[in-house]
């Protein structure tokens, strides 16, 4: 299945809706990618994702990627520099558990859609929603390359 093809237009405005709640409590900015494969370690793909995104040219470095690879049932989720400079090492780890419980019952927009929602309520403390703050990144859901 093509990742595009993965979430159905209502779990898609699910979850675009629940990034565009979550940046209301941060000036974080949150992205999803959803791609078929993830053939090396997840970090080092989720990396690169977050790179060619161009993740890590917001004026804060406070861009946060939820990286999911389908096939190979990986998933990741990434801070940018200034957001791992503030928070401990295990500061991802009850997000991704609570988004890997709804993954195992098959709820993958309901896990990510409440995953990104922590994300933001969590980023609140360290980099609070600002009046003058400006949407730096697309709310939509990033696929990869869809293969024939």
């Amino acid at each position: 299945m093509k990742p595009s093809k993965f979430f159905t237009p209502e779990q898609k405005k699910q979850i675009t809706d629940a990034i565009r709640d979550a940046e209301l409590n941060t000036s974080g900015e949150i992205r999803l990618h959803v791609e078929k494969n993830c053939r090396i370690d997840v970090l080092d793909r989720a990396a690169y994702i977050f790179r060619k995104l161009k993740m890590h040219k917001t004026e804060k470095r406070n861009g946060v990627l939820f990286y999911l690879a389908l096939n190979d049932r990986k998933f990741a989720i990434l801070g940018d520099a200034d957001i791992n400079a503030v928070t401990p090492d295990n500061f991802w780890d009850d997000i991704k558990e609570e988004v890997l419980s709804h993954f195992s019952e098959n709820h993958y927009a309901d896990g990510l859609a409440r995953g990104i929602r922590m994300a933001g309520k969590a980023l609140q403390e360290k980099f609070p929603y600002q009046s003058d703050d400006v949407n730096e990144l697309s709310n939509e859901i990033s696929f990869g390359k869809e293969e024939k």
